[in-house]
């Protein structure tokens, strides 16, 4: 196709410059307009070696001269920097090096710069054309690594690949790290969620206490107290409840209020269940609904506890008390206050009409917290001995301080003195039955005045005060007022009752009168009936 002509192979417009010695392209002959301009030369080399080429200007020929189509590019814009023709792009190919005519393909030249300067003075020798420093397809020539230049840097550093593959292998290092990251961080995360930190934290915590308690600290009155301290569980026909009681000798006998063990009736079930959780059926011995206490025993049981008495008598206001029971089926509840008061007459039950099952209470007050349940159980004084049985407590809801009411503790609580407690406790074991002293006199309960009036007459017409009876030896007449009991005032009917009840049949008792306005003073012993 090209062989045979002298000059050698024809440049094509796409084809790469030649980089190696060729001869230089014939002078071209003046114009007619005048002489014409060619591309600027590089110097000759200085070192003997052959100077560079320039390579000719493809295009048409003038007869007699080669003239270029447009003026030289004084910047050596690539891959034209020399005189020629403007041609179009070439395509995006890279058509293999042939050699011409047994000539070496040149070796490829692989640097360049991002913005090269125009060439406005001679290279040094060996130094090619400005339009030789560039090649389009470098980066994908096989064996031509690219060749980058960073700016701030004296040399030439050469990248790992193509752009394509630097950005592939920092997305996957980036998307390997994130994994690690996050496998180490749920690591971190779920030994901080479980060890509290990632280092050991240790609180300073104080000395610890010698084992046991001063016998007379609460902690102490309970240890000693709890194991005879039992949880009554009644059940009847009709009811059933739950209440306490504490025991009193190595036979099995418990005290405990009567209305706690009233649902059960003539045929119901008490269970009682110590502080150590056992369990045994108890019997009711003997009950007083008067005094409000009762007395069921346990059989087969061994190891029992029996709390001791104490003296009621020697109590005094603001004397530190514990109450041990179960409220509302809590066993082994521990509370503790003072005596807020003594001598308080409280009167429970009788809530409906006609009840025979009034008790009258010269009660011992307490702030210790006190709630339903608690009845029956042990107020205790600081040497652990008992010295009142809880019964009542003044409730917020209704004012009331029977046993139902069922509002919480308001620091109100009432407890029959243990002297009280002890006698009727031994009567009920030994006869079944309590004796109350009466001094033989009705009472008018209607009456508004301060003290306790003696009625006219007495139930169905009889006398209000009985002949040959106590009142009656006394000299004590219907109509009178009695205002005081041993030089306690009483301020009615219900308060002269307690005040009686705190006694013994056939103890001797000071009483104050008023008779026609006149005060009247008088010593009477108590007589005795059998209650209920």
């Amino acid at each position: 196709m090209d062989e045979g002509k002298p000059t050698g192979p024809k440049p094509k417009w796409w084809s790469r410059p030649a980089t190696g010695p060729a001869p230089l392209a014939p002078e071209p002959a003046p114009a007619a307009d005048g002489p014409a301009p060619v591309a600027d030369a590089p110097a000759a080399p200085t070192t003997g070696a052959p100077a560079p080429t320039v390579p000719e200007v493809p295009g048409p020929r003038t007869p007699g001269a080669a003239r270029p189509l447009h003026e030289p590019d004084e910047y050596g814009t690539p891959p034209y920097g020399g005189p020629g023709p403007w041609a179009p792009a070439p395509p995006v190919q890279h058509p293999a090096a042939t050699p011409a005519h047994g000539t070496p393909a040149p070796p490829a030249y692989a640097t360049h710069t991002a913005h090269p300067a125009p060439t406005t003075h001679a290279a040094a020798p060996g130094t090619p054309p400005p339009w030789q420093t560039y090649d389009p397809w470098a980066a994908g020539s096989a064996g031509q690594p690219l060749i980058r230049t960073v700016p701030g840097t004296s040399g030439i550093v050469p990248a790992a690949g193509r752009p394509g593959g630097r950005r592939g292998s920092l997305l996957v290092g980036a998307v390997l790290l994130a994994l690690v990251a996050g496998a180490v961080g749920g690591g971190v995360g779920a030994y901080v969620e479980r060890n509290g930190g990632l280092t050991t934290v240790h609180l300073p915590q104080a000395d610890g206490v010698p084992a046991g308690r001063a016998p007379d600290s609460v902690a102490g009155i309970a240890a000693s107290a709890l194991p005879g301290v039992v949880t009554l569980h009644v059940s009847g026909a009709e009811e059933s409840g739950t209440g306490t009681g504490f025991v009193l000798d190595d036979q099995g006998h418990i005290l405990t209020n009567n209305h706690v063990v009233a649902p059960a009736g003539p045929s119901g079930d008490i269970t009682v269940t110590f502080s150590g959780g056992e369990s045994a059926v108890a019997e009711v011995v003997g009950k007083d609904s008067g005094y409000d206490l009762a007395v069921v025993k346990v059989s087969g049981v061994s190891g029992l506890t029996p709390l001791t008495l104490g003296n009621s008598d020697d109590v005094e206001v603001g004397d530190p008390v514990v109450a041990i029971g179960a409220p509302y089926d809590l066993s082994n509840t521990v509370t503790s206050g003072i005596i807020s008061a003594k001598q308080r007459p409280i009167t429970s039950g009788g809530e409906e009409a006609g009840a025979t099952d009034v008790s009258y209470v010269d009660a011992l007050q307490t702030d210790a917290p006190i709630n339903p349940g608690n009845s029956g159980g042990p107020l205790l004084d600081a040497r652990a001995q008992v010295i009142g049985i809880n019964s009542a407590i003044r409730a917020a809801d209704t004012g009331s301080s029977g046993s139902g009411a069922q509002a919480g503790s308001i620091g109100l609580g009432f407890a029959i003195p243990i002297n009280q407690g002890k006698r009727v406790a031994e009567e009920l074991i030994n006869t079944g039955k309590a004796t109350h002293p009466v001094i033989g006199v009705t009472l008018d309960m209607e009456y508004l005045g301060d003290g306790a009036k003696v009625n006219t007459r007495g139930e169905g017409g009889s006398a209000a005060v009985t002949e040959g009876g106590p009142g009656d030896l006394a000299g004590i007449r219907p109509g009178d007022v009695i205002t005081a009991v041993d030089g306690v005032r009483v301020h009615n009917g219900e308060e002269l009752i307690v005040k009686i009840r705190a006694h013994r049949p056939g103890d001797r008792l000071g009483l104050k009168l008023t008779r026609g306005g006149k005060e009247l003073s008088m010593t009477l012993t108590l007589g005795s009936v059998t209650g209920t």
